[in-house]
């Protein structure tokens, strides 16, 4: 057997190497990829045991965004912040659970900490109970409106998704996976449990040009657009490579890693329902678009570039497809010839 020394790369081994390909070269990042890995392996761990103890179900609680709270949201939530905040590495935090964003440090002179990070700590949490894959879902920036020193405004996260400095999520499933970007194509770390170190496992990771997976909630079908019930007949006729495969999770992390892996399109598209879409802009379509554009697909609101939106909100909802480049391509002519008709 041949011996494959990128079968047996570390996380950490693996952003020492890359560092130099970043543009901001001070280690500052790295060690907040470092952070991030550390707090994915301890809510890894609460997740793997989650049928043994008592972390299972509702905390009685909504979030900002109106949604009850699980009680692994709470903690994967609480994680996430006390590893960054402990490490002092980022100047502010914006997380999907929280009503505010958080300052770290705002009175300390000396705080040269550059970065902010928003933070969804467990999407698809609603499907742990019935040991589903979920994930956790991160980009970053670098401050833009504030001097570094001096307290991190609401305004330093509001910035578009071009301008993400890096982005990644992690899926706790079947096995543990860290995937990211810097924008220098996506990879992905695979955690070895019995030592606890996540290995490259998916080198340069690329979204098919052409899929046959739709992932869309078709239980809403009623309360789409036009141009989405036109697309989703377009994916069940049978003709040429179609009818394409429904596959639907309802975990973006777990969707989104599926279509990446063997080629598909997600979409969460306005509705009756969520005229403005129900996915977050920050927390999880800008993230999703900066990996899915590094690997070769494209992400739309329907009609345009997801990263070219200007959000005013931290918690802004917009739609969302995702995914191959053909298929985004196609769900867009369908919008726009429904839009025209």
């Amino acid at each position: 057997m041949t011996y494959n020394p990128q079968k047996h790369q570390t996380l950490g081994e693996f952003i020492i190497e890359n560092q130099s390909s970043f543009k901001y070269t001070s280690g500052e990042l790295s060690r907040l990829i470092n952070s991030i890995r550390l707090a994915a392996k301890v809510v890894n761990y609460e997740v793997n045991k989650a049928g043994l103890v008592d972390i299972l179900g509702t905390v009685g609680e909504t979030n900002v965004q109106g949604e009850d709270q699980q009680k692994l949201d709470v903690y994967a939530n609480e994680k996430f912040i006390q590893t960054l905040v402990n490490r002092n590495i980022v100047c502010g935090i914006a997380s999907e659970e929280e009503d505010s964003f958080i300052a770290i440090n705002s009175t300390d002179q000396n705080h040269q900490n550059k970065y902010v990070v928003l933070i969804d700590p467990l999407d698809g949490s609603s499907n742990i109970d019935v040991n589903v894959s979920v994930g956790t879902i991160f980009p970053i920036y670098r401050r833009v409106v504030t001097l570094v020193g001096y307290p991190v405004t609401e305004e330093d996260f509001l910035q578009k998704g071009s301008k993400q400095v890096a982005a990644g999520y992690i899926i706790y499933g079947t096995s543990t996976m860290l995937v990211y970007t810097t924008g220098d194509g996506v990879n992905g770390f695979t955690l070895n449990p019995a030592i606890g170190t996540f290995y490259l496992s998916h080198p340069q990771m690329q979204f098919p040009e052409h899929g046959r997976i739709y992932s869309v909630n078709e239980g809403n079908y009623i309360h789409f657009p036009q141009g989405i019930k036109n697309y989703i007949k377009y994916c069940q006729l049978e003709e040429g490579d179609r009818p394409y495969t429904s596959r639907y999770i309802g975990s973006l992390v777990s969707d989104f890693h599926r279509n990446m892996i063997k080629g598909g399109v997600y979409l969460y598209p306005t509705s009756s329902k969520n005229p403005n879409g129900k996915l977050r802009l920050l927390y999880e379509c800008n993230p999703m678009a900066f990996l899915a554009e590094q690997a070769n697909g494209k992400a739309s609101d329907g009609f345009s570039r997801i990263m070219d939106i200007s959000p005013t909100e931290l918690h802004q909802r917009v739609p969302f497809v995702c995914g191959s480049r053909a298929m985004v391509n196609k769900v867009e002519e369908f919008m726009r010839d429904s839009q025209n008709s």
